[in-house]
């Protein structure tokens, strides 16, 4: 999670590579989090019926005009938290993890610890 400046807030724990990201967020408790607080979120196309509070794209080819100009206006606002992600990327020792997903958790969060304290 980001704060609307693109500040890495929060990295949940790691599950398995093939668990959805909607699927994620509801086991970890994000969904309920954003509904109980009425905080508004913007996400991919994925992410379609996670609440109401969840903002998502349109989908399909042939948009009307209004309806591509909100997937841009709605992809300057996720590419704020696609930049954050990136940065976690970033760390080299977290791209070739091979290891159990509890010591990945571990590592994630020493490695967010080390970018709050570096900026």
């Amino acid at each position: 999670l980001t704060d609307p400046f693109g500040r890495l807030l929060w990295a949940s724990p790691a599950l398995p590579g093939s668990t959805h990201d909607l699927t994620a967020a509801r086991a970890h408790g994000i969904i309920d989090a954003l509904t109980d607080a009425g905080l508004r979120c913007w996400a991919d196309k994925a992410d379609q019926g996670a609440s109401h509070l969840v903002r998502v794209p349109f989908r399909g080819r042939r948009l009307k005009r209004w309806k591509r100009r909100h997937n841009t206006t709605h992809a300057k606002i996720r590419c704020i938290g696609e930049q954050a992600i990136a940065v976690l990327k970033s760390w080299r020792l977290l791209r070739n993890l091979r290891c159990c997903p509890d010591r990945i958790t571990d590592i994630v969060k020493a490695a967010l610890a080390l970018h709050h304290a570096s900026t």
